[in-house]
């Protein structure tokens, strides 16, 4: 059976209307910025809380409708969870009828643009993206395992809503294509529709194309090829279950941005683990069973992460909240391949492979019992405190090691990367009708 080409059709995107561009705010944010939010899954809950407070209109009131619930006590009443996302989509109708989010005149594809205050750009392209049906072959590949409720949580949010409120983030080798050499030329043939910097200093600018040239330029060019989900598993797989329950032709599309990172290579930041309630003499000594630990001495955090960062993958870093960091690498390969006896060398090389399949079972402790902490080793050796505990700082994984395993067919363990820049959530929505 052939397989269905990778498409991201053109369509008329849900955006603020008040974009009050220029206006500057406390935080140094200005324009559309105090309106925008990282993906639902970033903030901690106290970041998230920030965002609810930021703004009436903050998109974060329509992608994290649980966090905004939980602020509000009582507010359930006793009624099933489901309530919190029909509030969502009572909130989403509002603004709309209000006039605060307006669709497009046009059916668009969107370059949107992020240059981050260390100035990496990224730019891409904001489309629907064509789905593949249960029995067809699909272009977009996974390289992470989902977990079943972050799964419902997105499902239950995009059916009440009609809605996909924040794209998922593509990756392809575009070597540029025409697709790449559009986006790259969007100040000529775009039309600008925002140019904002948020508080973190980056600047994010959105053009709309809706020249059908341009379109069919870009679906000539991208139907051979294949995306890498860089971010956006579990809304990746809602859209399939939301396809699959059929009835309605809009959800054979979910919204997506498509970067080429030939072009524009994404940075890979790490996801730090904290096991609640394990010491780190426990930790350090099952870990000598299957691999080599070094004591690092008194190293600070920062020669701890340059040890960290010179040695071969897998390697990993156990860090004590008390003080004190122990190196564990060269692991055992037998116990290793008896893991993990159907994966690859890829996979098994990963840093992820050898916490999941090896040092939780020796730790006894399952995978959902883990605190995460994004790119932060500071923040996770302070959480761990928290929790009497250990954390595992792990190094960031190369994109040829993910291209590698995705190309295999294999997922990760779950939350092996960080890509980034991560498109914030807000400058444009898909609203079915």
């Amino acid at each position: 059976m052939p397989r269905q080409p990778l498409a991201l059709a053109p369509f008329r995107g849900l955006r603020y209307t008040d974009l009050d561009i220029g206006r500057i705010l406390d935080s140094g944010e200005y324009g559309v910025a105090h309106l925008l939010a990282p993906p639902y899954d970033v903030p901690d809950p106290e970041e998230t809380l920030e965002l609810l407070r930021s703004d009436p209109h903050n998109a974060a009131r329509l992608t994290v409708p649980y966090q905004l619930n939980l602020t509000m006590p009582g507010s359930c009443g006793g009624r099933p969870a489901r309530f919190i996302y029909e509030n969502a989509a009572v909130r989403l109708n509002t603004w709309i009828d209000e006039g605060v989010l307006a669709q497009d005149p046009e059916d668009t594809l969107y370059v949107y643009e992020q240059v981050t205050a260390a100035g990496v750009r990224q730019r891409g392209l904001i489309g629907a993206l064509d789905l593949p049906s249960a029995t067809e072959p699909g272009p977009v590949r996974p390289h992470e395992q989902v977990d079943r409720m972050p799964v419902l949580d997105r499902f239950w949010l995009m059916r009440s809503t009609r809605a996909n409120l924040e794209p998922i983030f593509l990756l392809y080798p575009g070597g540029n294509g025409a697709t790449t050499r559009v986006t790259e030329d969007a100040e000529r043939r775009g039309t600008l529709l925002v140019d904002t910097r948020t508080a973190d200093g980056t600047r994010h600018r959105l053009w709309a194309l809706t020249d059908p040239a341009a379109h069919s330029e870009i679906e000539a060019d991208l139907a051979p090829r294949t995306a890498l989900i860089a971010d956006g598993h579990h809304r990746y797989t809602a859209y399939q279950r939301m396809h699959e329950l059929g009835g309605d032709p809009g959800w054979a599309y979910g919204l997506a941005y498509l970067v080429d990172s030939d072009t524009h290579p994404p940075t890979l930041g790490a996801i730090h683990r904290v096991v609640p309630a394990l010491s780190a003499d426990r930790a350090v000594a099952s870990a000598r069973s299957v691999a080599r630990v070094e004591h690092l001495g008194s190293s600070s955090l920062a020669d701890a992460e340059r040890a960290l960062a010179k040695a071969d993958h897998p390697v990993l870093l156990l860090a004590d909240p008390r003080g004190g960091f122990h190196l564990v690498s060269d692991f055992d390969p037998r116990p290793l391949a008896e893991a993990t006896p159907s994966r690859s060398d890829a996979y098994r090389e990963l840093p992820t492979t050898a916490l999941h399949h090896l040092l939780l079972p020796l730790w006894e402790r399952p995978d959902h019992d883990l605190r995460m902490v994004h790119d932060d080793a500071a923040r996770a050796i302070e959480t761990a405190r928290q929790e009497e505990g250990t954390a595992v700082i792990v190094p960031p994984l190369r994109v040829e090691q993910v291209y590698a395993v995705a190309e295999r067919g294999e997922l990760t363990p779950r939350k092996s990367t960080s890509f980034g820049p991560k498109p914030r959530s807000g400058l444009v929505m898909r609203v079915l009708p």
